[in-house]
């Protein structure tokens, strides 16, 4: 039966005349029924393949019956998500070293449209470091598995490729490659023949050889091999896709500075208005794409106000902003803690806001942050009484040799790891000026009541309502550490994560791909999280020069 008229309004019903008038017409030819079932199908078919008929065709929706107009395909066509793979010219083989795939078990699914190819000395040294409770060792048992499901698939050919989008992985289009036969190739005779590694660039040096002139190329986390690679003229490549950014330079600040003629040519369209102490503006003009909630704004040129306020709402072409509480006067000091700069007052006003369940905080050593979130968190733990308790922890990675096994209890085992809240502590109580000898001694047996030091180790299955967490040298995590802790937080949990990232002690972590810069990244623009970046140094003027000098 043919479709009745399209409505010509929105949301307008069909009479009943149009839907009997179609009833008495005479039934379409088989053809029309064939081009109008086409007509349903087609658009989402053609969504998730690209059209053979070059790179810049497009698809044309076949023609309707000017009788039966369907006003509707259009529409849903432009509905449905394309999936599209980065053509970039052929497709190349990868091989992939085993500290690859023991580093990122899902890495055989980010290569899009190339091959990869896995020598057979790769699964020999998966089944050699699949035992133990390291992340290691977790990451090459998910690595069998995957390998597994893989090479479990109906009719699957390991000869002839397995395809990695059969497992439901439909954003990959090429194919995995095992080593099933011997492969012949010379190397130097310098370099020894039951090397793992070497093996592996005989394998890439045969593979070279026998799909010339299609490119292969050798993916390894190992700087020494892709050395050698390079000096044995193969193509060679670091593992990218872990690393949230290229540069560390490129990381969310927190912060932006307003031009310095923002008021003369937005002036006259800003609007304001004032809700208790707080004034709001809304803005609009080229600046309101680059902002994000809950980033900072600042304005300062001699001869004129100066204005900080934090974005609050996004809608369209225009921003809101609300002025800040001034932690700079002593008036608003955080349990005796004033901000000494302009970072750190937008950073306490994360910290101070009960709407804000996520913080970052980054900057050079000796820039307050420890200090600024341990003073947040006893304000509202004992006066505000907006949380239970405080619970800090942070990566037990040593800078130099490990000293060994730690006796006693949890929280005595990381006693000599939290240094640092003894010290800041002891900071925070030389504050209370009018307290005597017994009054800061008895505030400081009611401020350790209230802390408890935990270990990341027994973390998995916890739950931490109404609690205010702080994870210190979160620049030493992974980006999977970082996540078990932040869904460790239940209702009514804020969680404060700080670190340096020019500080970083874990091997095989860079900044790029640090867990404290996966966490940045991931929530800036999130409307109850918040991020700063520390610009200066306050611990003293030995610490600041040597931070930049050394």
């Amino acid at each position: 039966m043919p479709l009745p008229p399209a409505p010509t309004h929105r949301a307008m019903l069909l009479n009943k005349e149009s839907i009997s008038l179609t009833v008495s017409q005479k039934s379409p030819r088989k053809s029309e029924i064939r081009h109008a079932d086409i007509e349903k199908s087609t658009p989402a078919s053609l969504e998730l393949f690209e059209p053979q008929t070059g790179a810049g065709a497009k698809v044309e929706v076949l023609e309707q019956s000017p009788r039966e107009p369907i006003a509707t395909h259009k529409t849903n066509a432009a509905s449905i998500k394309k999936i599209k793979f980065k053509n970039k010219g052929p497709a190349k083989l990868f091989v992939l070293d085993t500290n690859v795939l023991m580093h990122d078990p899902m890495c055989l699914f980010r290569f899009e449209e190339h091959d990869v190819f896995l020598p057979m000395i790769v699964l020999e040294e998966l089944d050699n470091n699949k035992k133990g409770m390291t992340e290691v060792a977790r990451n090459a048992r998910q690595t069998s598995r995957t390998l597994d499901a893989l090479a479990g698939i109906a009719n699957a050919d390991m000869t002839q490729g397995l395809k990695l989008d059969s497992t439901g992985h439909i954003e990959v289009s090429g194919k995995l490659f095992f080593q099933t036969q011997a492969l012949h190739f010379d190397l130097p005779s310098s370099l020894p023949q039951g090397k793992a590694d070497n093996q592996i660039l005989g394998v890439v040096e045969a593979l070279r050889a026998q799909h010339s002139p299609r490119e292969v190329v050798l993916v390894s986390k190992d700087i020494n091999i892709r050395v050698k690679a390079r000096a044995l003229g193969l193509a060679a490549e670091d593992y990218q896709n872990d690393k949230t950014l290229e540069d560390g330079d490129l990381l969310y600040s927190g912060w932006l500075a307003l031009p310095s003629n923002f008021w003369s040519k937005n002036g006259k369209a800003v609007e304001s208005w004032q809700s208790g102490s707080n004034t709001f503006y809304r803005i609009n003009g080229p600046i309101v794409p680059e902002l994000l909630i809950n980033q900072f704004v600042y304005f300062e040129a001699p001869g004129e106000p100066s204005l900080y306020a934090r974005v609050t709402e996004i809608r369209g072409k225009t921003a809101t902003l609300k002025t800040l509480k001034d932690y700079t006067h002593i008036k608003n000091a955080v349990w005796g803690v004033t901000a000494r700069n302009r970072e750190q007052n937008f950073a306490l006003n994360l910290l101070m806001d009960p709407d804000i369940d996520f913080v970052t905080l980054a900057g050079t050593a000796g820039s307050g942050k420890t200090l600024m979130a341990l003073a947040s968190g006893l304000t509202q733990v004992l006066d505000d009484r907006r949380y239970t308790e405080i619970i800090m922890t942070r990566a037990t990675v040593s800078v130099g040799e490990d000293i060994g096994f730690l006796p006693g209890t949890e929280e005595e085992k990381m006693g000599p790891w939290m240094g640092a809240l003894d010290d800041n502590l002891e900071a925070l109580a030389k504050t209370d000026t009018n307290a005597g000898e017994w009054g800061r001694a008895a505030t400081n047996e009611l401020i350790r009541s209230r802390i408890k030091v935990k270990s990341m180790n027994f973390m998995r299955g916890r739950t931490f309502m109404n609690k205010y967490v702080i994870i210190d040298e979160a620049q030493n995590l992974t980006p999977k550490q970082m996540k078990t802790l932040i869904t460790r937080a239940g209702p009514g949990t804020k969680i404060v994560c700080m670190g340096n990232l020019a500080q970083i002690d874990t091997p095989y972590l860079t900044e790029g791909s640090s867990g404290l810069t996966f966490a940045v990244d991931k929530f800036k623009g999130w409307p109850h999280g918040g991020h700063i970046t520390l610009a200066r140094g306050e611990r003293s003027r030995l610490a600041d020069f040597a931070s930049d000098a050394l």
